[in-house]
């Protein structure tokens, strides 16, 4: 099992620091509860029902119509690659690690790439899988360049997979209104981010409806919750909460980023989090997570991601950590 965000039993034990006493910074999560309707006990006697509202509630919040309800976007990167015959699998590095490891473990070959090696490059894979915005990096990449290296690769049969788990905050860069449409453009999208609810394991996948089909009968019956799929109906449904929550992030985004630069640390990133390429990120890593402090850390490139803290007094031990670190 690869490492993520997130493990603050394993670093409480580690660190010998109470749960309650942690601030974990690791996940790229909102940090804020979404106000959520009480769940009706029926849902818990029944199994799931495909026609209770969620994938048009879905179809009006992503403004796409081919798509495919998932536990967790993590349900399809692990299946798409059983969809195809082994081939050659270009990846954007640095990249969320279960894609490439999904790839592999199905046969294909997994190439790492620069976003400048791609042009060079394309005509020579089956799919480029990409993270937009990246995770760790932030980086976005714009759309009509992805859309030029989709015609590129469905001319031969390919694949562009595009995860979008990040790109709530700034939907009017999302492929989503060309998705479904398009032969070999699949993108997925997750309720783990944006709406704080990564306990709820939703997300989805966005194809023309054919590779839909196929994604369905991989994944068999029943594979979100009832209660799940009533939250997420709510969630996507919620306009109000959605308008306010991107202006929320926005603000935490550049004051995040403002925090770092204040102590010397030049990071990039999204709303959501702030990645830091650090020769000495494993000791500053060290150093925060010895005042109870979680963030990520990243081998290659030496590096930290750091998520938004929930409240004042989160903001301010954050700031005071940083404060006390003396770079050797």
């Amino acid at each position: 099992m690869l490492e993520h965000g997130g493990r603050l039993r394993a670093a409480a034990q580690r660190y010998g620091i109470e749960l309650r006493d942690w601030l974990d910074l690791s996940t790229g999560i909102a940090p804020w509860p979404w106000p959520l309707p009480a769940i009706p006990s029926s849902l818990w006697q029944r199994l799931p029902e495909d026609d209770d509202g969620l994938e048009q509630a879905a179809r009006d919040y992503y403004q796409c119509d081919s798509l495919l309800p998932l536990s967790g976007s993590q349900a399809a990167i692990q299946a798409l690659p059983r969809l195809r015959a082994a081939g050659r699998i270009g990846v954007l590095a640095p990249c969320y690690a279960e894609h490439a490891a999904a790839w592999q473990r199905h046969g294909h070959e997994v190439i790492e790439l620069a976003d400048e090696q791609v042009d060079g490059l394309i005509d020579q894979l089956d799919v480029l899988l990409l993270v937009n915005p990246n995770n760790p990096t932030g980086r976005r990449l714009d759309a009509e360049r992805l859309l030029d290296w989709h015609a590129r690769l469905r001319a031969r049969g390919g694949w562009l997979v595009v995860d979008e788990a990040f790109m709530d905050c700034t939907p009017q860069h999302s492929l989503l209104p060309r998705a479904g449409g398009e032969p070999g453009l699949i993108v997925l999208r997750s309720l783990g981010k944006f709406f704080g609810l990564a306990g709820a394991r939703l997300g989805f996948a966005f194809a023309e409806a054919v590779l839909l089909d196929q994604l369905a009968e991989l994944l068999g019956p029943w594979t979100v919750s009832g209660p799940t799929r009533w939250v997420a109906r709510a969630a996507l449904a919620d306009v109000g909460t959605q308008q306010t929550r991107r202006g929320e992030l926005g603000e935490a985004g550049v004051r995040l980023a403002g925090l770092l630069r204040g102590h010397g640390l030049a990071a990039q990133g999204t709303a959501l989090f702030q990645w830091l390429a650090y020769p000495q990120a494993a000791e500053l890593h060290e150093h925060l997570a010895r005042r109870g402090i979680l963030v990520r850390l990243f081998d290659t490139p030496p590096s930290l991601r750091f998520g938004l803290p929930p409240d004042e007094a989160g903001w301010a031990r954050l700031d005071q950590a940083l404060g006390e670190w003396r770079p050797a």
